[in-house]
């Protein structure tokens, strides 16, 4: 398994996650009164649903995953299976988890449209002309001094010598 590096807000849904489980468990636990054990369980997996989809850094599904959680909360109420104190203690605990998952949500946006606006940007100065890179002067050899009269460099054993029947054939 590899570490990787958490981002603050992938750090700060995962806190959510396990607080969200905590709470959401402890106020539908199945003790005594307010809340019967078929609703308790029912509701404690929608917990669980809920509280996956935010580990995997997943609010939207977490969202979704909520808004059953309290429309099974609403059936149980309805058929008596959960009392009105056990409702309010599960909602206002759901209203917080749904006010995290919203900022999650929302900075989730933010990051996309920045990280959209980044390639936007990198697109942009990718198609413009680049501007000239300045050239590096290029180094040519130095020229070599011009042959002349008195000039017997470069001549190597014949320096000095009179070499004016060279080129000529011969009669």
């Amino acid at each position: 398994m590899t570490l990787r590096q958490a981002s603050p807000n992938r750090l700060l849904l995962a806190c959510s996650a396990a607080l969200v489980a905590a709470a959401l468990l402890s106020a539908c636990a199945a003790s005594g009164n307010g809340l019967q054990r078929e609703a308790a369980t029912q509701l404690q997996a929608r917990v669980l649903e809920v509280t996956q989809a935010s580990s995997q850094d997943n609010p939207e599904s977490a969202l979704q995953a909520l808004a059953g959680l309290e429309a099974d909360l609403a059936a149980a109420q309805a058929k008596g299976q959960v009392s009105e104190e056990r409702r309010r203690s599960i909602t206002t605990v759901a209203t917080a988890v749904r006010a995290d998952l919203n900022d999650a949500v929302a900075a989730q946006k933010a990051a996309a449209a920045k990280a959209a606006e980044d390639a936007r940007n990198a697109a942009g100065q990718g198609t413009q002309a680049p501007s000239p890179a300045p050239e590096a002067p290029v180094s040519q050899p130095a020229p070599a001094p011009a042959a002349g009269p008195g000039n017997t460099s470069g001549n190597g054993g014949n320096a000095g010598k009179n070499n004016s029947d060279k080129g000529k054939g011969k009669n």
